[in-house]
């Protein structure tokens, strides 16, 4: 059996979030935009009910919540959505970091073609951000500031609290990509950010189903444009027929995980230490900052070895991965890991490890960590 190791990937759906998303598939399979008949209402009813507690969790209303297809989408539409109002008042300098998931840097590429000012923050050796970097370089013509809640490579935690505690007295809105901390850290993302986007399928839930989280300042909510247009839906700005099954799933998720969340962090942190202890055996540099990071993703290289010939050697023992799911096809070195300032070697060899405790529990890590040790001596002595 493969053990599955890569959970900032993507998890498995929790069986009571499959078993949900069935029954609305199967029985409840009306359209919430009907209107006519009671099939349509039940479904009204249940979004509506779903749309609450996710929106309770931020504790923010539900007005302020939509369900788009996840976190990829729900950037562009805070990203490309608010830069018609920068235009329109002469604002056209973002802020940013050079650690960010590509759905942020790709559209931020695309406003920079069209005249927008993008300041990307590296962040040195540790991986994150200091807050003090980000507040520094604010100017009166300052749009946007945009920092993820936790980098999807190497786990580590940026300071959006802090950051959204200075910004909320100033013009600039403030953007949280929270894809790999929806749910796990609750706390960060209830602070007063403007705009959080963020998906399911890190979380038990299914693929294709997330939400952007777009808080009032007072009276005035965020003026976001629309990307498309065909429906009402959404507050205008995400048309199309909601996914009801895929948004009841979402909620469940959310729901189940947290029942469960402190003993998760337990197990996760628990497993963290065993394989960190195990790999002691092995001759390995961690990434980022180890006192600012998730109980469960872990991002190291091996001296010596290849990133993507010990996957290989590993392919029939775990899945793992050398970061990003939506770059690993690509060999060229992670950008993150690079705008660390780590070596081109270096940066070119991370190996993200990252976990659900209940995926990992057939793990044999003593024999995991040795398969490793074995390949590096192999390596080393070839």
């Amino acid at each position: 059996m493969v053990v599955y190791l890569d959970a900032a990937a993507t998890t498995r759906v929790f069986p009571e979030v499959a078993e949900i998303v069935l029954h609305w598939m199967r029985d409840e399979f009306g359209n919430a935009g009907s209107r006519t008949h009671g099939y349509g209402t039940r479904a009204k009813k249940a979004v509506a009910r779903a749309r609450e507690g996710l929106a309770a969790h931020l504790m923010a209303r539900p007005d302020e919540l939509i369900f788009t297809s996840g976190a990829t989408e729900s950037n562009n539409i805070a990203i490309l959505g608010l830069a018609p109002f920068g235009v329109k008042c002469d604002r056209r300098h973002i802020i940013s970091t050079a650690i960010e998931h590509k759905a942020v840097l790709e559209p931020l590429e695309h406003l920079a073609s069209q005249g927008f000012e993008i300041d990307l923050i590296e962040p040195g050796i540790s991986g994150r951000v200091e807050a003090e970097a980000v507040i520094e370089r604010l100017r009166p013509d300052t749009l946007l500031v945009s920092v993820m809640q936790v980098n999807n490579e190497t786990g580590v935690i940026q300071p959006v609290a802090e950051l959204a505690e200075h910004l909320r007295g100033t013009p600039t809105y403030f953007h949280v990509d929270a894809a790999q901390g929806f749910g796990k850290f609750p706390d960060d993302l209830r602070a007063p950010i403007d705009l959080i986007s963020f998906s399911g399928h890190k979380l038990g839930a299914p693929k294709g189903v997330g939400g952007l989280l777009v808080r009032r300042r007072g009276h005035d909510s965020v003026p976001l444009t629309p990307l498309m247009y065909g429906g009402g839906q959404e507050r205008k700005l995400r048309p199309g027929t909601l996914p009801v099954p895929l948004v009841m799933g979402l909620a469940k998720a959310l729901e189940v995980f947290e029942l469960d969340r402190a003993d998760w962090f337990k197990a996760a942190s628990d497993f963290r230490a065993q394989l960190l202890t195990a790999l002691g055996r092995t001759r390995f540099h961690l990434h980022g900052d180890q006192d600012h990071v998730v109980p469960h993703i872990l991002n190291l290289s091996f001296e010596g070895v290849d990133t993507e010939a010990l996957i290989l050697q590993l392919k029939n023992y775990a899945a793992v991965a050398t970061g990003s799911a939506c770059t690993s096809a690509s060999y060229t070195p992670s950008h993150v890991l690079a705008a660390m300032g780590l070596p081109a070697k270096q940066a070119s060899n991370g190996l993200r490890l990252s976990w659900f405790p209940d995926q990992v529990q057939e793990l044999d890590v003593d024999e995991f960590v040795d398969l490793i040790a074995g390949y590096q001596a192999d390596v080393r002595f070839a």
